[in-house]
């Protein structure tokens, strides 16, 4: 169960912190890096068994019955990805600590950082693709959460939207090619899908599933032509700059590329769609990188090309060319955290990081300005440097398509991007640390914290080891890596420092010099880039973008809204018509089938009737609210003994029970509304609404009626057989509700608990004026307890709390259940209030109803995850009968607690809501008094 642990850590490590920062600010990082090394410490046990060539699987099943399971996988390649996500994140939370001000909430930060960081963990090491899918949508949740950080800033706020909007929009379409690709293989399973790129290739959906998959890894990564959200998310606090520009976020999709690469590599469309996106992307945000005047800004367009580089070498397809994007996802996680946290370093104490403003830093901070020009070196390509190693491999694997047409434009282009490459790390250089003097710095530089700078001393450290002894440094982690991006054996391959005069090494020392070269021209360069830049950087089109969608929404909204809900219902009803009518148009069968009818009797047609009459009635006098609130309740009292007829009790004691609270629930608004309703329509709306009633009225009969007349195979024979046996339960509709569908109860208890929240929400504090009059212009009666009433509802609250405890009990076997009895005590309880008013019952019911609520969905909650723990499905209840002296056999299951659950979160929103409409009620019968008073 470790990998589980790894993974989830972070997340409950996030709650931890936000708990304790309360201590103090420096807690908040003291508990971070504790939750980091925790997770570290569980994945330091499976390493050992990666190494030897093992692919560590751990499953638990979740969704049996659609191939669902919650698995976790650790190979070469999640193990890679795992070691930068916590080795490095280690590294920025000792960062950020000395980064952050004291105005800067620590504990927020750090919680959000974790759980970027667990979603991360989650994407890279998923076993199955949907669970990876809902990790990869919370790393854009989470990091909206980090971009955002710095609330009061419009730019950090665009940045996060923006972000948000581009890798949200690329979930959903990766969301389309997970489920293509489970049809082609049958299976969720990586393990399945890695083992079957032969049939996927040849499959007739290899292409959308492709694009669609292409699709979320290109806008994660920030590749051409979404490369615009990453250099605004730059308004984030440099340490989460560092981190998602180096082993997370960013890094999503090119792991996904790696991770699918067996899969679906291998065909001419995957070359030409991942070559050509991530050679444009490589040569075109290497040249904005160039001009770019915000030290952050520099980097994230370096960052962008870089990742095209690594895509680019996924696009080649070959083994080696594989090994060489590994290499450098390795080497750039290194140079690029240290690059940024060098930039923090000189933003937070030179207060900027407009490079026009910076100059001749060296002789203020020489410690990091050495620091910073080794990582720049890197970046650049410099022998002795770990990215000259990898970008050596890379040129390399650009020259094999040489003998096709056109097969010098890849190495001419990638030598180019390393020109560029090597112009904006110089410029990187000699711009800040260099240059003359500073100009107008918002404070004097100095060095940073001691702490500050270890980080960074780490992991520039590990450029030289890495660039000079690649062999005893990175060569083993490579290897184990790669393995598991190729799922077979690793091509020979050679990290020596020097293989000779050979293409490669000349594509490199033309890229040094062009470098050179470039940066000593740049002056004129950059007049002509104020030309043409907004254009490359796409920012532009993407508001345009935007503007256009909001201005066709609103549109859209106009039209099919007005502010009138009579005109959407009208709008939905027509369209619902319209597809029922295309159904019966293509059906030519009859409409009444062969089935025998049940006999009619005279209560079915009495009750039959007085249900058409009171709907009939509702609708006709709707505008006298009192009458049509009567009706209403007269026609749920009719559905109730139509399921007592049919032998359905649990719905019919359902019914009754919400009847109770809707009709409470109404007199209550009734006191704030007019007697009479105004008329709102004229003749023909109401001619017109006369017709679409009608229409949809016999639509929905005729379809019933086609439905009922002819024989269907019911699934009620399965309940009937397992209910006993398998839930433990004689009350089949009690048993489907806790047992067999669970999952669906615990949604719905979720979804009213969020309910009853939304409208306590909207009635807290609010005041309105009620009417002091009836309908005949008589003032309301004061005395609104009545004495009588008072003392009556309080004698039968004890007996209306007994029978709701047995309703309760006896649920699992007779009718009744958590809904129902939760309902008869939220009725009991709302004649207290009812009877003896507000502050009476408040003062002698003093629970807190958002407690209750919350008690209701964590038991629930808790009960299926109990079940985790037995190696059973989430929800699977258990059963036993008990012998107990003078009561004689009991039975306990553990549906009976998920009921219970069910029952305080039915009390505690049913109570929320009536309460709080009932303060609301107070309220404004107190301001009539003060008013008559004046």
């Amino acid at each position: 169960m470790n990998l589980y642990f790894v993974a989830l850590i972070p997340f409950v490590g996030a709650i931890f912190v936000a708990l304790i920062s309360r201590l103090g600010r420096l807690h908040a990082a003291w508990g971070a890096g504790v939750v980091t090394l925790l997770a570290l410490v569980f994945l330091y046990p499976m390493i050992t068994d990666v190494f030897s060539g093992q692919i560590v699987i751990q499953r638990f099943s979740w969704i049996s019955t659609l191939g669902l399971d919650i698995a976790f996988r650790l190979d070469g390649l999640g193990l890679l990805f795992s070691l930068m996500i916590l080795g490095i994140g280690l590294l920025i939370i000792l960062y950020a600590r000395y980064y952050l001000s004291e105005r800067d909430d620590m504990g927020r930060f750090f919680a959000y950082l974790l759980m970027f960081m667990g979603s991360m963990l989650g994407i890279v090491l998923s076993e199955n693709i949907i669970q990876l899918l809902i990790f990869w949508e919370l790393t854009s949740l989470s990091s909206f959460l980090l971009i955002s950080y710095w609330q009061h800033r419009k730019e950090s706020r665009s940045g996060a939207r923006m972000a948000l909007a581009v890798t949200g929009g690329g979930g959903l379409a990766l969301l389309g090619g997970f489920l293509l690709l489970g049809e082609i293989c049958g299976s969720y399973d990586l393990s399945v899908i890695l083992a079957s790129g032969d049939s996927i290739r040849t499959h007739e959906l290899y292409l959308p599933t492709l694009i669609l998959v292409l699709l979320g890894a290109f806008t994660k990564s920030a590749q051409f032509p979404f490369h615009f959200w990453l250099p605004n998310a730059m308004a984030a606090p440099t340490p989460v700059s560092a981190y998602l520009h180096s082993a997370t976020m960013v890094k999503a999709g090119v792991f996904l590329l790696a991770r699918l690469f067996p899969a679906l590599s291998g065909t001419p469309e995957w070359f030409w769609l991942v070559c050509m996106t991530g050679l444009t992307t490589l040569l075109v945000a290497a040249f904005i990188a160039m001009f770019k005047h915000d030290l952050k800004g520099l980097l994230a367009y370096s960052t962008i090309s870089h990742l095209g580089l690594i895509t680019l070498l996924f696009g080649i397809g070959t083994p080696l060319a594989a090994v060489a994007g590994v290499f450098h996802i390795i080497n750039h996680a290194i140079f690029k955290a240290s690059l940024f946290m060098a930039a923090g370093i000189i933003d937070h104490e030179a207060g900027t990081r407009d490079m026009r403003r910076l100059r001749g830093l060296w002789k203020f901070m020489p410690h990091t300005a050495m620091l910073a020009m080794i990582a720049a070196a890197s970046m650049a390509g410099v022998p002795l440097f770990n990215g000259f190693l990898s970008k050596e491999m890379f040129f390399a694997e650009t020259l094999h398509h040489t003998n096709q047409p056109w097969g010098w434009f890849m190495p001419a282009a990638a030598t180019l991007a390393g020109i560029f490459a090597v112009a904006y790390s110089l410029r990187f250089i000699h711009t800040v640390f260099f240059n003359g003097e500073p100009v107008d710095l918002p404070r004097t530089p100095h060095e940073p914290p001691r702490w500050m700078k270890v980080p960074v001393e780490i992991l520039v450290a590990l450029c030289l080891l890495v660039g000079m002894l690649p062999a005893l440094t990175v060569e083993p982690i490579l290897a184990v890596a790669a393995a598991g991006v190729l799922q077979g054996p690793v091509p020979d391959h050679d990290l020596a420092i020097w293989h000779g005069f050979n293409p490669a090494l000349w594509m490199s020392i033309i890229a040094l010099s062009g470098g050179i070269l470039i940066y000593l021209v740049r002056r004129p360069l950059f007049a002509q880039y104020e030309k043409i830049g907004d254009r490359l950087e796409f920012k532009l089109l993407y508001n345009l973008l935007l503007n256009q969608l909001f201005k066709i929404s609103g549109q859209a909204t106009y039209l099919l809204n007005a502010n009138s809900l009579q005109q959407m219902l009208f709008i939905f009803m027509l369209f619902i018509l319209t597809l029922g009518l295309a159904g019966f148009n293509n059906n030519t069968s009859a409409l009444t089938g062969e089935r025998i009818l049940l006999p009619m009797d005279g209560i079915s047609i009495l009750v039959t009737l007085i249900l058409v009459v009171a709907a009939l009635g509702t609708v006709i006098l709707h505008r006298q609210r009192l009458v049509s609130l009567v009706l209403m309740g007269a026609v749920g009292l009719g559905v109730s003994l139509v399921f007592i007829k049919f032998s359905a009790p649990d719905l019919a004691l359902t019914q009754l029970s919400v009847e109770v609270v809707t009709i409470v629930l109404m007199l209550l608004a009734l006191y704030f509304l007019p007697q009479f309703s105004p008329p709102e329509s004229g003749n023909y709306l109401r001619s017109r609404d006369a017709l679409i009633a009608t229409a949809a009225g016999l639509g929905v009969s005729l379809l019933v009626w086609a439905i009922l007349t002819r024989p269907y195979q019911s699934i009620a024979d399965y309940f009937l057989t397992n209910s006993v046996p398998g839930g433990g339960g004689a009350n089949v509709v009690n048993v489907i509700l806790v047992d067999f569908r669970g999952y669906d109860t615990l949604g719905e208890i979720t979804v009213l608990a969020l309910a009853g929240l939304g409208i306590y929400a909207m009635l807290h504090q609010l005041k309105l004026s009620g009417s002091e009059e009836d309908s005949q212009g008589l003032t309301w009666d004061h005395d609104i307890h009545p004495v009588i009433m008072a003392s009556f509802v309080r004698l039968l609250l004890p007996l209306a709390l007994l029978v709701s405890v047995y309703i309760l009990l006896r649920g699992h076997n007779l009718p009744g259940g958590g809904f129902i009895a939760g309902l008869i005590t939220a009725v009991a309880l709302i004649m207290q209030y009812l009877a003896n008013g507000v502050t009476w019952t408040h003062i002698r019911l003093s629970v807190n109803m958002h407690n209750v609520i919350g008690a209701g969905i964590f038991i629930a909650t808790l009960t299926g995850l109990a079940s985790w723990f037995f190696d059973h499905p989430f929800l699977t209840s258990t059963f036993s009968h008990l012998h107990w002296p003078l009561i004689g056999e009991f039975e306990l299951a553990s549906a009976m607690i998920f009921d219970l659950g069910v029952y305080l979160v039915v009390v505690g929103t049913t109570l929320l809501i009536l309460i709080y409409l009932g303060l609301v009620h107070k309220e404004s019968h107190l301001t009539n008094v003060r008013k008559r008073t004046r």
